[in-house]
């Protein structure tokens, strides 16, 4: 799709939405990704191609959780535990695919799950947080400004949540009183996005609208650093869109991040100095490992760059158009979700595919999980999908 169509056609839904009295682009799959790849796309998206599997791929176990709606859920994983949520439920297995409880929350979720091996910690459209311990039993229930849309995070005896309308807040973990916020200015029109933040060796990590990257201190909000991952370009508010819609990837030497009509930027994670970028947009986001890091573009072409210089490693472009979710590495390969619902498996040397696994038709949106030597993934119907992977 031309970049002047995939213009347009963010142009009609964020028009209608701006007519409604609304100030950011709601319903970040439905309105961006359904706007961006509507029933008639420009470009049709890209068939299975057939391929000699190098990789086994098999259904260890799977679930059913409950739709998720226009919300994105990501399952958690404990030492012993899978925590899935839906619109109406939060549901833990043990690892052998036994329900260990059900919980209804009598009003309906929006974001999660995070847990830390103590809690359990969902969100609401109303901006309730919910904390469980592990029998799911609710220890506390706190509010924030505005909806959760992101899966909290715990450490450290921290709640780290993000409120819909960007502000981040530190909760207690034992009763939920608030420690401290974090708040930005935002541009004028927004990506309504469930990236969350990452809480990585006692800082918070998290992308906002207008391509910024901020690190925080995790005990009191402060900010350590602050970074430019795109800059807004374009004579109309549309065109300046810029946000960071997806979680960063975070080691102990870079982050890196990447921005909707941007670019893919790494930094030193100490000081926020930037060591690359490339002008690659992206809505799906990131993965990295030692060598490499793995963006998924805005076209679903899946990108390998050099870590240390961001030159071009690979590119696997058969998948354009099927609506990637994030990346993930697992082992010897990187993991991509799709719209209808496969799991593909690629060779993180080239970037061939290894193997693809069906699951139930509906997209896979969040990136998979690490489930000891397996992964899990949850799609949009409520499916969860223990995967084997070897």
């Amino acid at each position: 799709m031309s970049a002047s169509a995939i213009a347009f056609r963010l142009f009609a839904a964020i028009a209608l939405l701006l007519l409604a009295g609304c100030q950011t682009v709601s319903g970040y799959y439905d309105s961006l990704y359904d706007s961006l790849f509507a029933s008639a796309p420009a470009q049709k998206p890209a068939p299975l191609l057939r391929f000699i599997p190098s990789a086994s791929v098999r259904t260890v176990w799977k679930a059913k959780v409950g739709e998720a709606g226009s919300y994105v859920f990501f399952p958690a994983v404990d030492s012993d535990s899978v925590y899935a949520a839906s619109k109406e439920n939060l549901v833990r297995y043990d690892l052998l695919n036994t329900a260990a409880w059900r919980v209804d929350p009598k009003q309906p979720l929006s974001g999660g799950v995070g847990a830390d091996g103590n809690l359990v910690l969902v969100g609401t459209p109303k901006g309730e947080v919910l904390a469980f311990d592990r029998r799911g039993e609710l220890l506390w229930r706190t509010n924030i400004s505005s909806e959760v849309l992101s899966a909290p995070q715990a450490a450290e005896g921290i709640v780290v949540v993000r409120a819909g309308d960007g502000r981040i807040f530190g909760l207690d973990a034992s009763n939920g009183k608030r420690k401290w916020v974090y708040q930005r200015a935002t541009p004028a029109l927004t990506v309504r996005s469930h990236a969350g933040v990452v809480v990585f060796r006692k800082a918070v990590f998290a992308g906002f609208p207008g391509g910024k990257l901020v690190a925080l201190n995790l005990a009191n909000g402060n900010v350590g650093w602050e970074a430019t991952v795109a800059q807004p370009r374009g004579a109309t508010e549309l065109e300046r869109v810029t946000d960071i819609t997806s979680l960063p990837a975070v080691d102990d030497k870079q982050v890196c991040a990447a921005a909707f009509q941007g670019r893919v930027a790494c930094f030193d994670s100490a000081r926020g100095t930037l060591l690359w970028a490339r002008d690659i947009s992206s809505i799906s986001g990131v993965a990295a490992d030692a060598r490499a890091v793995y963006v998924a573009d805005d076209k679903s072409a899946v990108i390998a760059l050099d870590k240390a210089t961001g030159a071009n490693i690979w590119k696997q472009d058969k998948l354009n158009g099927r609506r990637l979710s994030g990346p993930y590495v697992h082992r010897d390969w990187l993991i991509v979700g799709d719209y209808q619902g496969y799991v593909h498996v690629l060779n993180l040397d080239d970037g061939s595919f290894a193997a693809r696994l069906e699951t139930d038709g509906s997209p896979i949106f969040a990136p998979a999980v690490p489930l000891g030597e397996n992964i899990v993934v949850q799609t949009r119907s409520g499916g969860l999908y223990a995967v084997a992977v070897r």
